[in-house]
């Protein structure tokens, strides 16, 4: 029989000191986003877990951050290998965000089990109107390729994917293969069949060493453990500039500068062509030496050839580009070319290759 509580609020830099537990009790998911909570409705969310501890295992004590969270827990002994389940509520009585962690104690750690209840109490649900073009394994989304443009070093910005469940059942959307850079949240954590949600993914720049395009592919899974599949897929690129905020007046005077031919290629026709080629003229019009410090590609299929990656003042040199129809073929996004400079009015200089 559960057994309802509350408890007194606790400071919340506490938590810190208790966010780390064995491997006792095992959590299917510690943190739950509830999403968009109507304004004075309660809301509750359930948490599985699991005692691994080879005995029985007894909960016996539960703090809260808060007076506005309620906590159903078991009052019996739960035996090993045994799920067990925890119920936190929120009575939504504040508007904005919000994120409440409790603390579970059982007599097999010594230290919690720290659970997460997240979400915003708004006074409207409002939905996502747009449509949803991809099919992303068994999810419906609005986009299948995320960009970040422009970033620069410490820059936190973030995306959004909306997604649909439409399987039949309820859903648990996962991104998965996650690199240290990036982080992904799904609001609400579990989707009801008929129902969406929003992944917010979020590009921490301070993760990244490098300038110049990075790219990777992430995977969106219906529920934890997916298998990982071509066709749920998500790329995720993001351009890394280099910074020239703080030259001064003069160093600007005295820069390089690089003036290009053109910045939209147009290669033609492939038709019963297997390639098409083109040229790119570029020249330094600046005032000292001109470094194309990245050369790179936003996708398959293209084949680049520079003769000269530095070039002094009034020095020119040429970019080759070779278009492969068999690897465009597959290529979900326009064929470009990125190029990576030290002349601080165009420090990023991208190409459309333009072929049928």
């Amino acid at each position: 029989m559960n057994k309802k509580i509350r408890l007194c609020a606790m400071a919340l830099s506490v938590w810190a000191a208790l966010s780390v537990y064995g491997q006792h009790v095992g959590v299917r998911s510690d943190v739950i986003n509830v999403g968009q909570v109507v304004f004075y409705q309660p809301v509750t969310a359930e948490y599985e877990l699991k005692n691994n501890s080879g005995g029985m295992l007894h909960v016996r004590d539960v703090r809260t951050t808060c007076g506005c969270t309620a906590v159903e827990y078991p009052q019996q002994g739960i035996p090993s290998g045994e799920d067990f389940f925890i119920r936190i509520t929120y009575d939504a009585k504040q508007m904005g965000h919000f994120e409440k962690s409790v603390g579970i104690y059982t007599d097999v750690e010594t230290l919690p089990v720290v659970l997460t209840l997240k979400g915003v109490v708004v006074e409207e649900i409002k939905d996502f109107v747009g449509e949803y073009p991809y099919k992303l394994g068994d999810l419906l989304v609005d986009r299948d390729n995320i960009e970040f443009d422009d970033v620069n070093q410490g820059d936190r910005p973030v995306a959004k994917i909306h997604v649909k469940n439409e399987t039949g059942g309820s859903s648990e959307p996962v991104v998965m293969h996650l690199p240290n850079y990036l982080k992904a949240e799904v609001s609400p954590s579990k989707i009801a069949s008929g129902h969406s949600g929003v992944i917010t993914i979020m590009l921490d720049t301070r993760q990244i060493r490098d300038y110049g395009l990075i790219q990777r592919s992430v995977y969106l899974g219906k529920f934890p453990g997916d298998k990982v599949a071509s066709n749920k897929e998500i790329v995720v690129s993001a351009v890394m500039m280099p910074g020239f905020r703080d030259l001064t007046e003069r160093e600007l005077a005295m820069a390089p500068k690089i003036q290009l031919s053109t910045t939209s290629l147009e290669l033609g026709r492939f038709g019963s062509k297997k390639k098409l080629k083109g040229d790119i003229e570029m020249v330094n019009i600046g005032k000292s030496e001109l470094e194309i410090a990245k050369l790179q590609m936003f996708t398959t299929g293209l084949q680049l050839s520079l003769n000269k990656t530095r070039l002094a003042p009034g020095e020119g040199a040429k970019l080759k580009v070779t278009a492969v129809a068999k690897e465009l073929r597959d290529v979900r996004s326009k064929p470009r070319v990125l190029m990576i400079t030290n002349d601080p009015d165009h420090s990023k200089v991208v190409i459309d290759i333009n072929v049928e």
